[in-house]
């Protein structure tokens, strides 16, 4: 198995209609016949551009990268929003800040993760979420009986600017913004030439970066996709599909909903349970929480010579204990790493362990705690980086 295979090519290809699926606005500014497209959140997305995501992965390690991604925001709005909120996210909720986000994660009631996403708060009575793949609105709607909230679809588009020459851009395209004050995990709302936007310190790659939320149909999107790149071309601003912002996804250790977690994963056994809040009143899931085991079954991988992609076998001792969720050839570390998702709690780490690929050979593999590297985020945080 070649090392040199990646997110375009892991998987099987289909020619599907666009009917009933909704098209990027920003599409007609990178389209070709070699894209190939994924589906997430009923969204078409580019999941990649049929060339080597080596070089954009470095551009992104390096220097920055505008990506069109299918995150979709839904508006909870209303009195009761966040009596709402309280009840379906694991997190406390009404600490949050005006203008600040939080990564908040909703749980059925056996605590199955049933979605996560990024939670910005507008004002006092009206958040944004931007979540993963699902209809994650209907459980809102189900859960909202009796309360004075509305849920709407803002029709909404992301684009995410990362890479360590990000907020430069931004500083490019928003003279009036003091950089310095806009940190991680913080919102605002600025102008990109004539035009507002909500503007988030997040992204999915583990680097600096941050999104741009438009306002639904009516916003000039092409236009802003123009005066990014404009703004952008001192600092060598590319653009990418997403498979290169899925390398750097894994290194960083970023769970992606639908590949690595599902509705039969609690978020302790996946490693996110310090996002659940134990200590909070009532929310859906928390009585089942409260008696699970909180150790995580999922750890990253690292293969010598293959890339570890989704469904392939782990063995201990000749028998199957696990399997990955993920995989890519990391150009950091110059070999195939990936999530694996055990079947019950052990030290694998110091197991000898193997992973068997599709051809029934065995090979030796590492198991290690993720993130891969910067458990601390010093990256995305701004930690000692220079803006001049």
């Amino acid at each position: 198995m070649s090392l040199k295979k990646n997110y375009g090519d892991s998987h099987d290809l289909f020619v599907v209609s666009s009917k009933r699926f909704d098209i990027s606005p920003y599409i007609s500014k990178y389209y070709d016949k070699k894209i190939v497209f994924g589906i997430s959140a009923n969204r078409f997305y580019p999941l990649s551009n049929g060339k080597d995501p080596i070089e954009s992965y470095w551009n992104l390690r390096k220097k920055v990268v505008l990506y069109d991604v299918p995150e979709k925001p839904l508006e909870i709005s209303g009195s009761d929003s966040l009596i709402l909120l309280e009840k379906v996210f694991s997190r406390t909720i009404s600490d949050l800040k005006i203008n600040r986000a939080r990564y908040a994660i909703a749980c059925n009631y056996d605590g199955g993760i049933i979605m996560d996403g990024i939670l910005i708060r507008l004002s006092s009575n009206k958040f944004w979420y931007i979540h993963a793949d699902g209809n994650f609105e209907t459980w809102l709607l189900a859960h909202s009986e009796g309360l004075k909230v509305n849920i709407r679809d803002p029709k909404s588009w992301a684009i995410q600017i990362q890479g360590p020459s990000a907020l430069k851009v931004l500083k490019n395209c928003v003279t009036s913004i003091d950089i310095e004050k806009f940190k991680y995990f913080h919102c605002r709302n600025l102008n990109f030439g004539g035009q507002n936007f909500l503007v988030s310190r997040t992204g999915w790659t583990g680097e600096l970066g941050f999104e741009i939320y438009s306002n639904g149909p009516q916003d000039d999107h092409l236009h802003l996709w123009d005066y990014i790149m404009e703004r952008g071309k001192d600092f060598n601003i590319k653009t990418s599909s997403l498979d290169s912002m899925g390398i750097r996804r894994i290194e960083a250790g970023i769970l992606d909903y639908g590949t690595d977690m599902n509705r039969f994963n609690n978020p302790f056994e996946v490693g996110l349970g310090k996002f659940i809040d134990l200590s909070k009143g009532f929310f859906i899931g928390k009585d089942k929480l409260l008696t699970v085991n909180k150790k995580t079954k999922l750890f990253g991988i690292i293969c010598q010579n293959i890339i570890p992609f989704s469904g392939l076998k782990i063995f201990y001792k000749n028998k199957i204990v696990g399997q990955t969720t993920v995989g890519a050839f990391s150009p950091y570390f110059g070999r195939g790493i990936g999530y694996a998702l055990f079947n019950y709690n052990n030290n694998w780490i110091e197991k000898k362990l193997y992973i068997k690929d599709h051809e029934n050979n065995l090979h030796d593999c590492q198991i290690v705690t993720l993130p891969f590297f910067d458990e601390s985020k010093k990256i995305p945080k701004l930690v000692n980086a220079n803006l001049s």
